[in-house]
């Protein structure tokens, strides 16, 4: 395989990311899934016998009743090659086979899940990724009775993936563009990329007031770039002086294999329905960045009035959405009415905000919460925050701004697995991630060795708190909105922060008509003051949300109960306040009219 598939079909286009139509097969309306997943208690060491302590383990501390349902195999659970091109079970840790696995699993009453990538290779380096596979392992999975899939994104032939090519780049980046000349009807045109192209997006950027360069969308894998914006670019030229008909294009150009700089070339005439793209593959390659020639010529068609004519690179994007789309098609073949939930595992690379709800139930926001997992013996280790991914903070700070793009009709934002019970985070840590994670409706995915708790204990009494698990699993399927920071931000719904002095307040509207109100305190300090937000303040960010706002705005008084406590209390006025929140600690409460 030397380039990803050609793009025949409109649907798979990066001008079909904002139509809102799922692809063929994907099932709607769920909500975020909840269950144990090996990867932070085992790594790639899980076995067989650990699995299923896991799922007796759940089931004697009644977590099966309160929704932990699915148990996810992750990777180092198949034999390092394929068998006939099929995939295996590795025999010395899961000997009796997955199918009998899942049928234990199911015994009792559980579901069960597995893992793959869409690369050539898993993370942990075995050659059994779907990349070409995908309507086998669809029907392999579909015979083992599986019930979930996490799908990474480590060897991802089309892109410059965690050990993959850094070269890969010349497949997600159009070329360096200085300009293009028009032929055709009697006229000759030369068009100056810098002087008369204009440049879309946060990505590109001009050269020397030459050229232009990155062209593309950038890497969302790390926590630099804010998820809210236009996270591809594009050079436009907008041409309505020239006669309608047939035009021959040429574009000079310079490739490169480096982020900002690749060879792909995508042309097109117009947007969304009315896109006629032109040209989608490489161009010739030259010997460096800076090393301009002229391509072939193109053939474009102009029409009467104004056209916009583009000169892009989607194919980031496109090429992760189209084999996500392979595996599910392969799904909806291997068994029409099944339902299996698909978890995209690709780290936010390519702003799976964007597209991921037409494929997934789910989709990662960033690399891994932590690189430091467990083994049997060893519980792993979590932080608070650092300057990667890894994190409870880091993955909060981007995620809290991503509500919008998340929805019972779309699918979750994925901040990674909850890291409670590894070492790193105390209890107060712990219940404030535990919090986060069910007000943004993210995945409520355990991580831990369940061996080393009990009914009753600090870590169970926290992933046991059903009040606010409720929170995560209500109907209304709402993630809560950011709605005030003591950073003062004028736009706390959609300013990127990553700095955590502050505490935060998050609203989430329910379907018994009350709120979630949750008081976050970002910082290792004790806050020591009184946050305060006022109902209307509230009711102006989520108040078309609301399934009963008008009860709100009339209120004088409301009933207060305490998440974490179970303190009621009732609060006269129309201002919710908070005093003295714990370092890294929350309060969390539910708010209902008087």
């Amino acid at each position: 395989m030397d380039r990803p598939a050609i793009i025949k079909d409109s649907k798979y286009r990066y001008d079909s990311f904002d139509n809102g139509k799922a692809m063929p097969g994907k099932k709607g309306n769920r909500l975020p899934a909840m269950g144990w997943n090996s990867w932070n208690a085992f790594g790639s060491g899980n076995t067989e016998a650990l699995t299923k302590a896991m799922a007796d383990a759940i089931v004697e501390l009644g977590l099966d009743k309160l929704g932990y349902k699915y148990l996810v195999l992750d990777d180092g659970c198949y034999k390092n090659e394929r068998v006939d091109g099929l995939l295996s079970n590795e025999e010395v840790k899961f000997p009796s086979g997955f199918k009998a696995l899942s049928d234990y699993i199911h015994g009792k009453g559980l579901k069960f899940g597995m893992y793959n990538d869409i690369g050539t290779n898993l993370c942990a380096g075995a050659t059994v990724g779907t990349c070409g596979h995908e309507d086998d392992d669809a029907r392999s999975y579909v015979g083992w009775g599986v019930d979930f899939i996490k799908v990474d994104n480590c060897y991802y032939p089309w892109d410059n993936a965690t050990f993959s090519n850094a070269e890969n780049a010349r497949y997600t980046y159009a070329p360096n563009i200085k300009s293009i000349t028009l032929r055709g009807n009697g006229v000759e045109r030369v068009l100056s990329a810098v002087k008369d192209g204009r440049l879309t997006g946060r990505v590109a950027s001009v050269v020397d007031d030459e050229y232009v360069t990155g062209l593309g969308t950038f890497d969302g894998t790390g926590p630099e770039n804010s998820p809210v914006g236009d996270m591809s670019s594009e050079l436009i030229f907008e041409i309505d002086d020239m006669p309608q008909g047939e035009y021959s294009l040429v574009v000079e150009y310079a490739t490169g294999k480096e982020v900002g700089a690749g060879q792909w070339l995508q042309v097109a005439v117009g947007y969304g329905d009315d896109e006629q793209m032109i040209y989608d593959d490489f161009l010739k390659e030259t010997e460096g960045t800076d090393a301009f020639t002229c391509s072939t010529e193109l053939s474009v068609a102009l029409s009467e009035g104004k056209n916009v004519l583009r000169l892009m690179n989607h194919r980031r994007q496109e090429n992760t959405l189209c084999s996500y789309a392979a595996l599910l098609a392969g799904f909806a073949k291997a068994d029409p009415d099944g339902d299996i939930v698909l978890s995209l595992c690709e780290w936010g690379k390519t702003q799976p905000q964007n597209w991921g709800y037409k494929v997934g139930d789910s989709w990662r926001i960033l690399n891994d919460i932590t690189f430091q997992v467990g083994s049997d013996g060893d519980p792993g280790r979590g932080t608070w925050e650092s300057d990667y991914t890894t994190g409870v903070a880091v993955q909060y700070n981007k995620a809290v701004i991503m509500d919008e793009f998340a929805g019972l009709s779309k699918g979750w934002n994925d901040p990674d697995m909850l890291m409670i019970g590894m070492d790193g985070l105390d209890m107060t840590m712990c219940q404030t991630h535990f919090t986060m994670w069910a007000m943004m409706n993210s995945p409520l995915m355990l991580g831990l060795d369940f061996r080393r708790i009990k009914k009753g204990d600090e870590i169970y009494n926290i992933i046991a708190n059903s009040d606010v698990i409720a929170l995560n699993q209500d109907s209304l399927g709402i993630q809560a909105k950011r709605v005030y920071t003591t950073t003062g931000s004028e736009h706390p719904d959609t300013e990127y922060i990553k700095d955590n002095e502050r505490v935060d307040v998050l609203a989430k509207p329910l379907s018994d008509g009350s709120l979630a109100i949750s008081f976050i305190n970002l910082s290792k300090k004790n806050y020591e003051g009184v946050v305060e937000i006022d109902i209307d303040k509230i009711l102006s960010f989520i108040g078309k949300k609301m399934t009963d706002a008008d009860a709100f705005s009339k209120a004088k008084a409301f009933e207060v109960t305490d998440l974490w406590t179970k303190e009621k209390e009732t609060v006269s006025g129309r201002v919710l306040k908070a005093a003295g929140i714990k370092a890294h600690g929350n309060k969390t409460i539910k708010v209902k009219v008087v």
